[in-house]
C-alpha cells in the first residue's frame, strides 16, 4: 500500500517571551494511504499542533514532513495552499462555514476554487447525501451545530481529497448528535476511498479507526493498530 503522509523526526518549538518552548519532539510515523488513524492524548499534549504540520498549515522546527510525495518543508506559502487544495480536506470543532453563504454555497467553494465542472448539482448532491438536500438555502446561523458540521462533512468531500484531517470533528457537537455525525463522515470516507486522520479526545471515535497514535507530552507512548 502506498504511504500518503510521513512524518520523520518531527519537532515543533515555540519561542515565548525569551523562552523556547517544545510542543512536540521527536515525532515519526507514516500513514498508507486509505487508512484511517487517530491522533489522541490529553490537552496539551500536542495533537492539535501535529495534524497542523501533517496538513501543511504550520511548519515543523526540525524533522520532515511528507504528503503525496511533496516535502512540505521545502514548500513556500502559495504553493502549500496549492497542495492542500488539490489533495486535502478539513473538518473542524467549530465547523468554519461561511456565514454569508447558504449551506450549498458553503460546499460549492471548494469546487469553485478548483474550477470544477457540475459545481451545483455536485454540491446538491453531497448535501442529499449528508440529509440536508432540504435545507441548502439556509445560512450557518439558521442550523443546528448537528446540521453544521453535516454541512462541513459534505464540504470537507467537495474536491475528492486524498486525505481528510478532522480535528475534534465531534468536539462541540453532544452525544446524540455525535452518534450520527460519526457513522456519516466513516460511510462518506469508506466510499470516497480517502485517509482519514482525527484528532480526538473522544476515544469511543477513536476505536473505530483502525490505528491510534497516543500522545503525551509532545512524544509519541504508543501506536496501536485495531484492525
Amino acid at each position: 500500500m502506498d504511504t500518503i503522509l510521513e512524518i520523520k523526526n518531527v519537532s515543533k518549538t515555540y519561542q515565548s517571551a525569551g523562552r523556547s518552548l517544545t510542543v512536540l519532539e521527536d515525532i515519526h510515523f507514516s500513514v498508507p494511504a486509505g487508512s484511517t488513524l487517530s491522533i489522541v492524548g490529553p490537552s496539551g499534549s500536542g495533537k492539535t499542533t501535529l495534524l497542523g504540520l501533517c496538513a501543511g498549515l504550520d511548519r515543523a522546527s526540525a524533522g520532515t514532513v511528507t504528503l503525496h510525495e511533496f516535502i512540505l518543508n521545502n514548500m513556500n506559502e502559495n504553493q502549500l495552499a496549492e497542495v492542500r487544495n488539490q489533495y486535502v480536506g478539513f473538518i473542524f470543532q467549530n465547523f468554519q462555514l461561511l456565514s454569508t453563504l447558504t449551506a450549498l454555497e458553503n460546499v460549492m467553494v471548494p469546487m469553485e476554487l478548483r474550477k470544477g465542472k457540475n459545481i451545483r448539482s455536485s454540491a446538491m448532491e453531497l448535501l442529499d447525501k449528508v440529509g440536508l438536500a432540504d435545507r441548502s438555502s439556509h445560512y450557518p446561523a439558521q442550523l443546528s451545530g448537528g446540521e453544521q458540521q453535516r454541512v462541513s462533512l459534505a464540504r470537507a468531500f467537495a474536491n475528492k481529497p486524498q486525505i481528510l484531517f478532522a480535528d475534534e470533528p465531534t468536539g462541540n457537537l453532544d452525544a446524540e448528535t455525535s452518534e450520527r455525525i460519526i457513522p456519516l463522515l466513516f460511510e462518506l470516507n469508506k466510499e470516497a476511498g480517502t485517509t482519514l486522520v482525527i484528532v480526538t479526545h473522544d476515544l469511543d471515535l477513536a476505536s473505530k479507526t483502525s490505528r491510534i497514535i497516543r500522545l503525551k507530552g509532545g512524544k509519541v507512548v504508543a501506536d496501536e493498530r485495531l484492525n
